[in-house]
């Protein structure tokens, strides 16, 4: 038996994978077969015999810099040396202080409150806002309104502000489903409509909603640019203008999810502060990339009017919410170096040249005549595929991995979102394996049936 063999069959005994059916991996007719992974650097996964994959998803949107970046690698050794954990109530440290100063700089709000990963992050923003509703004294506003397609987590909490039905439809008894208003998809738009009209009826239809329901609602949840596990669906940035306008017209907060947009994927360095947009949240909810894909962290940036919301004699009124592992040194310190490269790079700026080359690099992919809603935004890129293979994730999945390449469509939506430190020619091995993987996935559909570019999340 191989190494890979013995490392696939140790972990199908003894490890339930995440967002996986496990039989997939397991059986005998066309299986998903488990890729273990002994070591990574820069845009490659290494398995245990010398094969190796570029990791065209950035590992779940995570990594920035690439795998082993040295310089987050000696942040990380040297804080080993003098502090590895300590609890966050009662107790503080340089990392943690120092992470939140610069995050604060970065953003305009203050007092971070930190998290373990993005769910970790939703439910610290939704409590917080329907707590602070309390201590102001209107408790009847505990409510939650979030945009179609929209992905928050998956905890309960979470869940009941994502609008994806694979996610949530097992544990319904168990959530508080909040009310789902129009998307700003520009995908959407009808003939002769701009993304901006989008936009504009899908701020009209909270608008509406809003002016019904503001007295019993706490907060909109929304994600900025990118709603990225609903098929990468774009948006005219001037939609989040509208939602700022409106949450401070009706009195409710805005929350902001840029765990997986956050930190330059977008153009900018968070989502929100787009040249077309400009805005500030009430909270914003950051994780994934805020360590470089190094460590799991969260955290959700508020404003001072919610802090002082808080701030009381009575223990109650105080944010009764912790991990364990709550503003971890090890992590924060692996978050302030990401933020030195980030600085130290210009990446944000350099990104722009690289998503135009790795554009142009598509081409091919974006001309396929299967292909429809070709985009970007920043660092991230998309292509809806007419297809009539039901599990079209999985087979085109399978296809990209034979030609050394990760990448999982969401559906019949393929997208690439590379660490950002990509060459040019490991770009063009990932632009042509997307599209041998294309090839290749289309060559095996159906004779019949219709073939359609939407489909739910079939991928392993």
């Amino acid at each position: 038996m191989s190494l890979n063999d013995d490392w696939r069959r140790r972990s199908l005994a003894a490890v339930w994978h995440p967002c996986t059916q496990m039989k997939l991996h397991a059986r005998d007719e066309r299986p998903q077969p488990l890729i273990p992974v002994a070591r990574a650097q820069g845009v490659w996964l290494h398995d245990h015999e010398g094969a190796r994959v570029l990791d065209g998803i950035s590992s779940w949107w995570v990594n920035l810099f690439g795998h082993g970046h040295p310089a987050i690698r000696e942040a990380l050794v040297d804080q080993l040396h003098t502090l590895d954990h300590v609890m966050l109530a009662g107790f503080t440290h340089a990392p943690v202080v120092e992470l939140s100063e610069r995050l604060s700089a970065l953003t305009g709000l203050g007092h971070a409150f930190y998290g373990s990963d993005g769910a970790s992050a939703t439910e610290i923003a939704l409590k917080m806002s329907a707590h602070f509703w309390r201590n102001a004294g209107r408790p009847a506003k505990s409510r939650f309104v979030g945009i179609a397609g929209g992905y928050h987590g998956e905890t309960v909490g979470a869940l009941a502000v994502t609008d994806i039905a694979l996610f949530r439809e097992a544990y319904a008894p168990l959530v508080r489903l909040a009310a789902t208003v129009d998307s700003p998809d520009a995908r959407q738009a009808a003939p002769g409509e701009a993304p901006a009209d989008v936009a504009e009826r899908a701020a009209a239809a909270l608008d509406a909603w809003l002016t019904e329901h503001a007295h019993e609602t706490a907060a909109v949840i929304a994600e900025p640019l990118v709603q990225c596990a609903a098929g990468m669906a774009m948006h005219d940035p001037r939609y989040l203008q509208r939602l700022r306008a409106l949450c401070d017209r009706h009195a409710v907060h805005l929350v902001l999810d840029e765990i997986a947009v956050g930190f330059g994927r977008t153009g900018t360095l968070f989502a929100h502060q787009h040249p077309q947009a400009a805005i500030r949240p009430d909270f914003l909810c950051l994780s994934k990339g805020l360590t470089g894909g190094t460590l799991p962290l969260s955290a959700v940036l508020t404003t001072d009017a919610v802090y002082e919301a808080f701030w009381d004699d009575e223990v109650a009124r105080g944010f009764l919410h912790s991990h364990s592992y709550t503003g971890n040194p090890l992590a924060c310190r692996a978050a302030l170096a990401t933020l030195d490269l980030i600085e130290q790079t210009g990446i944000v700026e350099a990104n722009r040249a690289t998503a135009d080359r790795l554009w142009a690099q598509f081409a091919p992919l974006t001309a396929h005549p299967a292909v429809r809603h070709a985009r970007r935004q920043g660092m991230i890129f998309a292509w809806d595929v007419a297809s009539r293979a039901p599990d079209f994730s999985r087979r085109f999945a399978s296809h990209a991995l034979a030609q050394g390449v990760l990448l999982r469509p969401i559906g019949h939506t393929v997208y690439a979102m590379p660490p950002y430190v990509i060459s040019e020619d490991e770009g063009a091995f990932l632009a042509a394996g997307a599209l041998v993987a294309l090839q290749a996935t289309l060559a095996e559909e159906p004779a019949e049936g219709r073939a359609v570019a939407t489909g739910g999340v079939d991928g392993v």
